[in-house]
């Protein structure tokens, strides 16, 4: 028995044999991919160079017409924009972007840039500053709205604002800045102006509207109804068939205008007639914002595919009571108008679909010298040299992570290179570089210590 117990105690201790099998590690399923969030996407290298083109074009035309840089915050308290845009429009409603911090704040992604910019001009007292105040902005806004061409969750806009000033001559060099940018980026377009008059003359018109839209109750979808009720002007925003068929016979804003608008409408009509801008009075266009008060106008590319024509590639009007609105001084009026990049992106698109986009990207990446190295001292040397052409402002390529010389050469041929500089390990010993001519395939050797003004003087060279 002691002997039994003796050998069950060390067949329990001993330790398993392991066998091959056991040893093999059990394979691991491939990682499922993550994928952007719906309504969200990449800006690839391939669309850059459309990219780069439609900012310059902002950034220049904001330059022109005298406005100034404002950068606002993505994050704003979420009261900006139910004072601001208007508590029954759908962006408030339906679209925001709102969350709680963890300190209990009310919060929202901005869905528009123009409160954003109010908020800032009075909260840093630029009501002080002489008018008017005239500010330019370009970055990502953000709607839940859904997803379709030309319309993202996250979603690129440039917007110009001038605060402080009533004059018509403002909202017409608005129009005027707007079509311009467009035709700089070679996008034909046509104007929609409207003037909603003043708040009063609103009022009476929005009564009469209610009215006729009543009448018609039986011929209204349930979110349309809705807005009958909440926000009535938002009905001539509608895409339902039966709205735009009831819209013909609907009261236009123009027969309810106080004459003051009238007249300051004519003025902007006729600023724009003496500029040569094309437009079309619209007597139905409102606009989808709260804000808007008097001009209120879009821009339509200007083509016979109605398709194409039909989604506007920006606008804006006149917002004189959102300033007083947001905390700042009373008869305070202002104006803006925004444009969205990415549609207009997806127009330069279309206009340039014959043309290869990796060839627009690499002439993107075009430049007049490249840096070639060979071996691991020349590496060292021209790593090093390379830091001394980005001191003193001479831009250039390189491939430091091929040590081939003629897959160096190939990069350099593509990348348009006129010059290659070439350092090995001879050329570290000697303290010399190699400069290369790439289209007449003649080469100097010069003392390593000036050949960043050598290739100074080549390239001035290309400026006579």
């Amino acid at each position: 028995m002691p002997k039994t117990k003796k050998t069950a105690a060390k067949s329990a201790t001993k330790p398993k044999k392991t066998t091959a099998k056991s040893q093999e590690a059990t394979p691991k399923k491939p990682a499922h991919p993550i994928q952007s969030v719906r309504g969200m996407r990449d800006t690839l290298p391939v669309d850059q160079p459309h990219w780069l083109r439609v900012k310059t074009a902002v950034e220049e035309t904001a330059g022109v017409y005298g406005f100034d840089r404002i950068d606002t915050p993505l994050v704003e308290e979420t009261a900006l924009f139910i004072r601001g845009v208007g508590k029954a429009t759908d962006i408030v409603e339906k679209e925001l972007y709102s969350f709680e911090t963890k300190g209990g704040e009310q919060v929202s992604l901005r869905p528009e840039g123009t409160a954003s910019v109010v908020r800032a001009y009075v909260q840093h007292g630029m009501l002080n500053l002489p008018q008017p105040v005239k500010l330019w902005y370009m970055g990502p806004m953000f709607r839940y709205d859904r997803p379709q061409s030309g319309r993202y969750r996250q979603f690129m806009q440039a917007g110009f604002e001038a605060l402080g000033d009533d004059d018509p001559i403002v909202d017409a060099q608005l129009i005027i800045a707007g079509w311009n940018l467009l035709r700089k980026l070679g996008i034909e377009s046509i104007v929609k102006v409207n003037s909603l008059g003043t708040t009063d003359s609103r009022l009476n018109y929005k009564n009469a509207l209610v009215a006729y839209f009543r009448s018609k109750k039986a011929k209204l979808s349930d979110e349309d109804k809705k807005r009958l009720l909440k926000n009535p002007l938002r009905l001539l925003d509608s895409k339902d068939e039966a709205i735009q068929e009831l819209k013909a016979e609907a009261p236009q804003i123009v027969d309810w205008l106080d004459e003051d608008s009238k007249s300051r409408f004519m003025r902007v009509l006729e600023y724009l007639d003496e500029v040569g801008v094309p437009y079309q009075l619209d007597p139905y266009l409102v606009r989808g914002l709260d804000y808007y008060e008097r001009t209120v106008f879009e821009f339509y590319a200007a083509e016979d595919d109605q398709e194409l024509a039909q989604a506007a590639l920006g606008g804006g009007g006149r917002y004189d009571q959102l300033i007083e609105q947001l905390g700042g001084r009373e008869d305070s009026p202002a104006a803006g108008m925004s444009l969205g990049l990415d549609r207009i992106v997806s127009r330069l698109k279309d206009m340039d679909k014959d043309q290869d986009p990796h060839q627009a990207l690499l002439d993107l990446s075009q430049c007049d010298v490249f840096l070639a190295q060979l071996g691991d001292m020349g590496r060292k040397k021209a790593l090093a040299l390379f830091e001394e052409f980005y001191t003193a402002g001479i831009p250039l390529a390189e491939a430091f992570s091929k040590a081939n010389i003629k897959s160096q050469m190939e990069i350099a041929n593509r990348r348009g290179a006129k010059w290659a500089v070439v350092i090995g390990q001879k050329e570290v010993l000697d303290g010399t570089a190699i400069i290369r001519d790439m289209d007449a395939g003649t080469q100097e050797i010069v003392d390593v210590k000036k050949v960043v003004n050598e290739i100074k003087k080549k390239l001035a060279s290309l400026q006579k």
